[in-house]
Order: structure tokens, then C-alpha cells, then sequence
């Protein structure tokens, strides 16, 4: 066998091999997939969302109106916290940090930050924002959201900036303005669509995290606006109910899967179709 036999023989086992350990990843996705949409599909009904939850023993009653509201609420509160800083942390970086050692390090923690495990935020925020309180709320629940986001907007915001020409920035500075009225009025609108998208994947990470607002947050089985005591939230609702042993909280959280992954679904490929704009742009 020649050279060229041989490497065309390594080539095609290689493809081979690829191709089947993507058949077995996409495999077991579908199997998921197919799980939350038969079961998900078949529990859906108006119930879900304009009902609260209701005793195990009234079959067919109650929803989940509380935890979707909840869940809303957490998740509008971490935005708050999270966005500002992260855009800000990631214009620090990119503008006036870019020469700076701090400014490397920061961006090596913010990228090891984005893979800490969620229950190890939880974890933390439980220690500082809960016990000290001496009970469950719904501000440490946000606060332990916003840390998982901060760190994604950070990563994205600088990546963005970064891509925007620095000759744009000499441009406005030859007609003489300032350098925060540059980064508002100029940066900050060329690299708008990928900062945006990448607020909408920081809103998907946090959308099926459940184990920090286990230590945070908890559940309850009434909304109130009140962010001082336990909060409701669709993921954690979904872990309690699914382990219950009543079919009709288990159709529950079925129903409630389904339209977590739809959201998540919808805020991916809303994100795509702003960065495939943004790109023909």
C-alpha cells in the first residue's frame, strides 16, 4: 500500500469515527427531545398558566401560573443586576483596559467563571444573602442568576467591541469628541446586535438553572412581588414536581419542560438570526 492508499485509509476511518460519535450525540439529544414533546404536548392546557398550583389530590386541577410569574420576576431582577455590569465590565476591557495587566487577568477569570458549576453559586450566594437573612428570598435567588450572567456578558461585550475598527474610533476623536461620548455613541452602536444576542444566551443559560435557586430562592406555591421572602420559579417547581409520585404533577412538570425548552429554543435561534443580520449587515 502507497502513501497516498494509506492516508486516504486513515482519512476515511477518521470521518467514519467522527461521523458515528455525532450520530450517537444527536441521537441521544432527539431521544430527549421526543421524551419532552410527547409528554410535554399532551400536558399543555390553559390550566397551566392561569391556575396556581392546587392539592396533588384534585386530579386534573392547578397550574403553574405562580411559578412562570415567579420565575419572570428572578429572572427580570438578575438582568437588572447582571446586564449593567457585564456591559460595563466588558467596555472596561475593551477600551480602557486593553493595555493594562489587570485587564488579562480579568478576562481569564471571567472565562473561568462562566464554567463554574451553578450549585457552587448557589452554594456561595446561600452563605452571604441567605443565612444571614435566616430565610429563603427571592434577592438571592436574582443575585445568584446575575452571577451566572455577569460573566457571559462580560466575554461577549469585549469580544463584540473588539471587532469594531479602531479607525471608527479615530474618526469620531478627529471631530473632536470625547472618548465616553465615542464608546456610547459609536462603539456601542456597531457592536449592538452582538452585545444584544449575547444577553439572550446569558437569559437561556439561566433559564433551566435550578440548583442555585434551591439555595437561594426555594419555591413557594403563592406569588408575591415581595423579593424579601421564597419566590416561585418554573425549574425548581419542574425538579419537585417531577419527583413527586402524583401523575398529574408529573404531567405538570412535563408540560412546564416543554415550555422551558421551547424558550430556550427561541432565544437560540432569535440569537442566530440577529448575528446572521448583523453579519449581512
Amino acid at each position: 500500500m502507497n502513501n497516498l492508499a494509506r492516508r486516504k485509509l486513515k482519512n476515511a476511518a477518521a470521518l467514519t469515527l467522527s461521523l458515528l460519535c455525532a450520530a450517537l450525540g444527536l441521537s441521544l439529544l432527539f431521544i430527549i427531545l421526543y421524551d419532552v414533546l410527547k409528554n410535554g404536548v399532551s400536558s399543555i392546557n390553559w390550566r397551566l398558566f392561569t391556575e396556581n398550583p392546587a392539592p396533588p389530590t384534585l386530579k386534573g386541577a392547578g397550574g403553574l401560573k405562580n411559578a412562570f410569574l415567579g420565575q419572570g420576576l428572578l429572572t427580570l431582577a438578575a438582568l437588572t443586576i447582571g446586564v449593567p455590569v457585564g456591559v460595563l465590565g466588558g467596555t472596561f476591557l475593551a477600551e480602557y483596559g486593553r493595555h493594562l495587566k489587570i485587564s488579562r487577568a480579568v478576562s481569564i477569570l471571567s472565562d473561568m467563571a462562566i464554567s463554574i458549576p451553578s450549585i457552587v453559586i448557589g452554594a456561595f450566594v446561600y452563605a452571604i444573602l441567605v443565612r444571614p437573612w435566616g430565610n429563603f428570598n427571592g434577592w438571592a435567588g436574582a443575585a445568584a442568576l446575575a452571577i451566572i450572567i455577569i460573566p457571559i456578558v462580560i466575554r461577549t461585550t469585549e469580544d463584540m467591541m473588539n471587532l469594531v475598527p479602531w479607525t471608527i474610533r479615530e474618526a469620531a476623536f478627529a471631530l473632536g469628541a470625547p472618548y465616553h461620548k465615542v464608546i456610547f455613541s459609536v462603539v456601542y452602536r456597531a457592536a449592538a446586535g452582538g452585545i444584544f444576542t449575547g444577553i439572550l444566551l446569558a437569559v437561556a443559560r439561566i433559564a433551566g438553572e435550578t440548583a442555585p435557586l434551591l439555595f437561594t430562592s426555594f419555591n413557594s406555591n403563592y406569588f408575591k412581588l415581595s423579593m424579601s421572602d421564597p419566590v416561585p420559579s418554573l425549574t425548581v417547581s419542574i425538579y419537585q414536581y417531577a419527583a413527586s409520585p402524583y401523575e398529574n404533577w408529573i404531567s405538570l412538570a412535563w408540560a412546564a419542560a416543554f415550555v422551558v425548552t421551547c424558550f430556550v429554543l427561541l432565544l437560540n435561534i432569535l440569537g442566530r438570526v440577529i448575528i446572521k443580520l448583523r453579519v449581512k449587515g
